[in-house]
């Protein structure tokens, strides 16, 4: 299965960190989720639909998931949030030297696995991100990324509860294998989802629907 879009990590003040995964093209047509995890660890999930819950479900881990509309708006530097309880929004700043290698990156060549176990080397230098590994339930996951820009400002309500300011994503996330950078981000990636060989289905997600 693989997943072309895009994923932002920010945090906040608060010290809950979200993950947005807006994916334009997806075995499910275009969607959004977004992954919460608060200052004591609870894990939430916010998917638009039961088949995506579901999948995101088994792949990744949660204390509990809910099936809500999950809407994203993007005005030029600015993208808008609204995923059920949450309400999300942040701003872009300019892309550096990283970000401007990465839109060279073809994006045929960006999915290969030999290419993302090549840029895994130096993504080990951001602590927690991993652009490749076990993502549960039977199955394997690389990332390749396309793109980079910073997240300079961001607001965000839960449960109509002020989260605070930006803050880096410390400490990292805890849904798969790996976390987004500290410093909050926008990413283009071209994910992957391939089961492992043999390997059986049995679902490891840390709660049920909401």
């Amino acid at each position: 299965m693989r997943f072309d879009g895009w994923i932002a990590g920010v945090g906040t003040s608060s010290g809950t960190r979200m993950v947005l995964g807006r994916w334009e093209r997806s075995p499910f047509g275009p969607f959004a989720d977004v992954m919460v995890e608060d200052a004591g660890g609870r894990r939430l999930l916010l998917a638009p639909t039961r088949r995506t819950a579901d999948l995101v479900s088994a792949v990744y881990r949660f204390d509990r998931v809910r099936v809500v509309p999950v809407a994203v708006a993007v005005e030029g530097d600015v993208w808008h949030v609204a995923a059920g309880p949450l309400e999300l929004r942040f701003a872009l700043g300019r892309r550096g030297p990283l970000g401007l290698l990465l839109r060279r990156v073809p994006g045929p060549l960006a999915a290969r696995p030999a290419w993302v176990a090549l840029t895994g080397v130096p993504a080990r230098l951001l602590p927690g991100v991993r652009t490749r590994g076990s993502a549960g339930a039977g199955y394997r996951e690389w990332y390749g990324a396309r793109d980079l820009r910073p997240v300079v400002s961001a607001a965000a309500r839960l449960d109509g509860r002020d989260l605070g300011g930006l803050a880096p994503a410390d400490p990292p996330v805890r849904f798969g294998f790996g976390s987004v950078p500290r410093a909050p981000a926008l990413v283009r990636v071209v994910t992957t989802v391939a089961p492992v060989r043999g390997a059986g289905r049995q679902r490891r997600a840390g709660g049920g629907p909401a």
